[in-house]
């Protein structure tokens, strides 16, 4: 009899641990794409500008993580969606940290390297 309310307990809580560990992953990921637009930041390879837009990204990608979470819980069909938005986000930091716009001396203006 036990048994059967441990087993019975165990289904019950799976769908609540499958959520946490779905939202745990997207935290993780959101934290990383957030240092990787600070690091390009800081060595130059990001404008403010282009930082700005990134950061703009990474609110819209938490909006929404928290639009989902709103019901206590993220379904599958939601996670995908998030996973989604963050593989563009992550697209799109990769390519302006790799474009021929930096700001290596932090003024704010965008700065060519010299042609020979």
């Amino acid at each position: 009899m036990t048994a059967r309310k441990l087993v019975a307990a165990t289904l019950l809580a799976l769908p609540i641990l499958a959520s946490a560990q779905s939202t745990a992953r997207i935290d993780e990921r959101q934290a990383n794409q957030a240092a990787r637009i600070e690091q390009g930041q800081s060595s130059g390879a990001l404008t403010t500008r282009e930082a700005n837009r990134l950061q703009h990204g990474q609110q819209h990608v938490q909006n929404l993580e928290n639009k989902a979470m709103a019901d206590g819980s993220v379904s599958g069909r939601e996670a995908a969606r998030i996973e989604h938005a963050q593989d563009v986000q992550s697209r799109r930091i990769y390519r302006q940290k790799h474009d021929r716009q930096h700001d290596y001396n932090h003024n704010g203006v965008t700065d060519h390297r010299r042609r020979n």
